[in-house]
């Protein structure tokens, strides 16, 4: 449950009340009725009028923010991805696996000779 005055934006309209959507609003009460749909009354200052919503109707102003912050961090990672020529990177953000950081850890440990032959191998190269 939303707190009150909390800023929200209305990104909904399933009710058909002609909502201002993608305007910004303020919490000013809950609707406590439990035989009606309506969960929370809103100011809207831009048109200067209250309304009644559901819940499905209106979204924090954070949450959007966070949801477009990642859909751009995942543009850019394609982006990178693809300049970059870099197919496993293209193909995990495009699967929506988590990107990890490779560590130490989890890397193959070579023995002496092998790490030897793969510096040879570079210097010769």
């Amino acid at each position: 449950m939303l707190r009150l005055g909390q800023r929200i934006c209305i990104v909904d309209d399933q009710l058909e009340q002609n909502l201002p959507i993608g305007e910004y609003g303020y919490i000013i009460a809950y609707d406590r009725n439990a035989d009606n749909i309506f969960d929370y009354v809103i100011r809207v200052p831009k048109v200067n009028k209250h309304y009644f919503v559901p819940a499905a109707d209106i979204e924090l102003e954070e949450v959007l923010i966070q949801q477009e912050a990642d859909r751009i961090e995942r543009e850019a990672l394609i982006d990178f991805a693809l300049a970059t020529k870099n197919e496993e990177l293209f193909r995990r953000v495009l699967n929506g696996e988590d990107l990890e950081l490779e560590t130490e850890s989890d890397k193959e440990v070579l023995s002496r000779e092998d790490f030897i032959k793969q510096i040879n191998l570079r210097a010769w190269i």
